[in-house]
């Protein structure tokens, strides 16, 4: 059996921008931090966990063949583009938006507080189109809700709260990347039919384990998990959490 690799990346390693108005926490290499090898992950290019002051935001700037997923924490963030679409994004409702060929869009928080928000591009399956942007209403009590974007069949995303004590097992995918938003959750691989751990070799932050290990990740506030395998994965949430997971049936083109 092929163990699992998962890579972990703690919260305090992220790099920071901070400006008197925003304050952005990196996942993955962004605008003035760079890091040849952490550029992507699969699909995803970015995953930035924004906080906005209020009234604050950016103004009208472009993007082209990128999709682009917004996930608030709390408070609200509008959004208009030159498409023409206008849109709130807050707890509960998902933003997509896919760039197409090009457009320029603004963000902003509404509202009397800060907009605390995580938002995620991706590759989309092809260049070019017309621009596209829409909510989703998403049920806080489901668990995690799974989401497509709007222009990559190849990913889903599984959004959500897990209650304290609740359990949920991912689908197998050659890239798995879990980002926890709130509280902490237990990760670890398991076999086809869900009820046996896997071997599990960690890298990156954590310790590194392998040769059949069963022990589970365990992620906090911030952290991330980059799983490259084939089979399913479980998270456990002890005292509840909100996660953010990425299952992505394909990667970036070599070459």
């Amino acid at each position: 059996m092929t163990p699992a690799i998962i890579e972990v990346r703690r919260a305090p390693d992220r790099p920071v921008t901070r400006t008197s108005w925003l304050h952005s926490r990196h996942s993955f290499s962004y605008g003035p931090h760079y890091d040849p090898a952490n550029t992507h992950f699969g699909l995803l290019l970015a995953s930035n966990e924004d906080e906005l002051a209020p009234g604050a935001g950016f103004d009208e700037h472009p993007h082209r063949d990128v999709e682009v997923l917004t996930w608030v924490l709390s408070g609200a963030l509008a959004h208009s583009d030159s498409a023409g679409h206008r849109g709130e994004a807050r707890p509960g409702v998902l933003q997509r938006m896919s760039a197409g060929g090009g457009v320029r869009h603004a963000e902003r928080a509404v509202g009397p507080g800060p907009a605390h928000y995580v938002q995620m591009w991706l590759r989309p399956d092809g260049p070019g189109g017309k621009p596209a942007y829409g909510t989703v209403e998403v049920d806080l009590a489901a668990g995690l809700v799974a989401v497509a974007p709007l222009r990559q069949p190849h990913a889903t995303l599984h959004a959500g709260r897990l209650a304290a004590g609740q359990a949920v097992t991912l689908p197998g995918a050659p890239y798995l990347h879990v980002f926890v938003a709130r509280g902490g959750v237990e990760l670890a691989a398991v076999d086809d039919a869900g009820d046996r751990p896997d071997p599990v070799a960690a890298a990156g932050s954590a310790e590194r384990r392998s040769g059949g290990s069963p022990s589970p990740v365990l992620l906090g506030v911030g952290d991330a998990a980059r799983v490259t395998r084939a089979g399913a994965a479980r998270l456990t949430a002890p005292g509840g959490a909100e996660v953010l997971a990425w299952e992505m049936r394909a990667g970036l083109p070599v070459g």
